[in-house]
């Protein structure tokens, strides 16, 4: 999709901090972290939402998730989001979870305490 902002992160247009890849799914550091550590991981391929996603893709999506937080050592637990559509506040229209951990997180949802 031509003015998604993750599809342009993924073709080289928008600079991001690559934390992991390989040919279905790039994960990177969110801009604006919520947490110690505030991963985003996104499918290469543009689909708008969890909703639109098939069994396969977020299968992946949370077991690539999972990977990437055991990676970064977060072996006191962590927290995987996906937002859904304007009432689930999703501000990018491609579906994507965010990884917050490395430190004690609130029981808000929110990210930190």
């Amino acid at each position: 999709m031509d003015n998604c902002i993750f599809c342009k992160i993924l073709r080289g247009e928008i600079p991001s901090t690559k934390v992991y890849e390989d040919e279905k799914y790039y994960a990177f550091r969110d801009i604006n972290p919520q947490a110690k550590e505030h991963i985003l991981v996104i499918p290469k391929c543009h689909v708008k939402n969890v909703a639109q996603a098939d069994e396969a893709l977020l299968g992946g999506l949370f077991y690539t998730a999972a990977r990437i937080a055991e990676n970064l050592g977060l072996n006191e637990g962590f927290r995987l989001i996906t937002n859904c559509g304007k009432h689930g506040a999703q501000s990018v229209e491609h579906l994507h979870v965010h990884i917050l951990g490395g430190e004690q997180l609130g029981e808000d949802m929110n990210g930190k305490r």
